[in-house]
């Protein structure tokens, strides 16, 4: 059975006397796929900063595990590193490791090989003497998803991963994130504006709108019937080459020409 590391029941998120979300009900076990995904401004920065315990509920509940909070490895958006300190690629996948084992202990040759086996994973031991602030895009993901993975994570979660990125880029991040839940058994929760980005390898989805997060299973979120009624405009969900496809549906007049 697999175990679960956090849950909501009926919460009310948002910050002193100010509600963003409320009636939230969501469950994240080991080994899941979680999309969360919402507009700018809807709030899922705000239910992701409680998941990670930076935030209290404001009513009803908020649970973590047998073994109380998980490990979460964060990877926040790549603006959040300044850019303006010299730090090599190394260096920043190696203050993943200090979470775990503090700035004052020396590294051992388990830290040393785990560092070692993260930016093998992610992809970027072949740059790791450069310096973070000269990567494009897609290279400074990679280097912060292994700096997540130094971590030892239980849960990995991702803010926004592909912002600003080109589609090769965004694809290529996409299947590593996808292999590192498949193949390294991590579970996930990848947090997006993007439904599309998310429609073909999350297990469930939250959409987060207008004061609420809805979370289920991704067959049953993503239907066309389930999606036009949360977002109020007609949308289509289709099949092209075996992906799941997500679009707005024209309305009753409209021309389909651009």
């Amino acid at each position: 059975m697999s175990k679960r590391y956090v849950e909501f029941k009926n919460a009310r998120l948002g910050y002193g006397s100010r509600t963003i979300l409320d009636g939230v009900n969501l469950q994240l076990d080991e080994g899941d796929f979680l999309g969360i995904v919402g507009p700018n401004g809807s709030g899922k920065t705000t239910l992701l900063r409680t998941l990670l315990g930076i935030l209290p509920v404001l009513a009803g509940e908020r649970r973590y595990g047998e073994g109380g909070r998980p490990r979460f490895g964060y990877v926040p958006q790549r603006e959040a590193l300044d850019t303006l300190y010299p730090f090599t690629v190394r260096e920043v996948v190696t203050m993943g490791r200090y979470h775990l084992t503090g700035m004052l202990r020396p590294f051992n040759a388990e830290d040393r090989a785990r560092i070692e086996w993260a930016m093998a994973r992610a992809g970027v031991d072949g740059f790791q003497k450069r310096q973070y602030r000269d990567l494009s895009g897609g290279q400074k993901q990679r280097t912060l998803i292994a700096r997540a993975l130094a971590l030892e994570p239980e849960v990995l979660i991702l803010d926004e991963p592909t912002a600003g990125m080109d589609l090769l880029s965004s694809q290529l991040l996409m299947e590593l994130v996808s292999n590192l839940h498949d193949e390294g058994h991590l579970t996930v929760v990848l947090v997006t504006h993007l439904l599309g980005e998310v429609a073909n390898c999350a297990h469930s989805i939250a959409i987060v709108d207008r004061g609420r997060a809805v979370e289920g299973p991704t067959d049953k979120m993503l239907t066309s019937q389930t999606l036009t009624d949360m977002y109020g405009v007609p949308v289509e969900v289709g099949v092209v080459a075996g992906q799941r496809v997500i679009v707005p549906a024209p309305r009753t007049g409209e021309s389909t020409h651009v």
